[in-house]
C-alpha cells in the first residue's frame, strides 16, 4: 500500500445533526427524530451533498414544513454547530502516515458551501494531497463514478490504494472499484485494519 483515502465526516470530523437538533427542541428527542426522519432527513442533505444550493434546499423544505422554518433555516444557518470537533485518535493516525510519506487523499460527501468552513477550522484538512468533494463534483458515493473519478484524478492503483470509510455502502461501493476498502469504526480498530493491510503504525500514544 502506497496510499490512503480518507472520508471525512465522522472518521476524521465528528459530525451529527443532532449535536444542534437538541439544542433546538430543548431536548425533545421524539421530536427531533421526527424533525431529522420528515423535514431535515437524510436525503434531503444528501442533495447538497450532491451540490444542490442551500438556499434552494432551504427553501423546498420551508414549503413542505413552513411551521417549521426557523429549524430548517438552522441547518445551514447553524451547521457548524453539528460539528463540535476532530476524532483525535484518527487525526493522529493520519499524522503518523504523513511522517511516513503515505500519499494522502480524502473523498467526503460535502456540500461545496459548506466544505471552506471546515477547511478553515481543521488544519489537518491541509496535509491532503488532495480531497475529491461531492458537492463539487455533482455526484456523491457510493456512485462508482466518483471513486473512478478520484482514481483517474490522482493516477491511483487501486490494488495499492486503501480506502477509509465509516458507511458501508461506501465501503462496499470500494471494493467494487478495486480498493482495499476499510469500514471505519473506530480508531483502534483502523489501526489494526490497516496493520492487516501492511500498513503497521506505532501504538497511540
Amino acid at each position: 500500500m502506497d496510499t490512503v483515502v480518507f472520508d471525512l465526516g465522522n472518521v476524521l470530523i465528528e459530525w451529527d445533526p443532532r449535536n444542534l437538533y437538541r439544542k433546538c427542541f430543548g431536548g425533545d428527542e421524539a421530536a427531533m427524530e421526527r424533525f431529522l426522519a420528515e423535514v431535515c432527513h437524510t436525503e434531503w442533505n444528501e442533495q447538497q451533498d450532491r451540490g444542490r444550493p442551500w438556499k434552494a434546499a432551504i427553501d423546498e423544505a420551508i414549503a413542505r414544513h413552513p411551521d417549521h422554518e426557523a429549524n430548517i433555516r438552522a441547518y445551514f444557518e447553524r451547521w457548524t454547530e453539528m460539528i463540535p470537533g476532530d476524532i483525535s485518535g484518527t487525526v493522529d493516525i493520519l499524522a503518523q502516515l504523513r511522517e511516513r510519506h503515505f500519499r494522502l487523499l480524502a473523498l467526503t460527501n460535502w456540500s461545496a458551501e459548506t466544505f471552506p468552513i471546515a477547511q478553515a477550522r481543521f488544519p489537518f484538512l491541509g496535509w491532503f494531497e488532495g480531497i475529491v468533494v461531492s458537492g463539487r463534483e455533482r455526484m456523491i458515493k457510493p456512485d462508482p463514478a466518483i471513486f473512478r473519478c478520484l482514481i483517474a484524478r490522482y493516477h491511483l492503483r487501486p490494488e495499492s490504494t486503501a480506502f477509509i470509510d465509516d458507511s458501508l455502502r461506501n465501503v462496499d461501493a470500494a471494493r467494487r472499484e478495486g480498493l482495499a476498502a476499510i469500514h471505519f469504526r473506530s480508531p483502534a480498530e483502523l489501526r489494526k485494519q490497516l496493520k492487516a493491510l501492511g500498513i503497521a503504525l506505532p501504538d497511540a500514544a
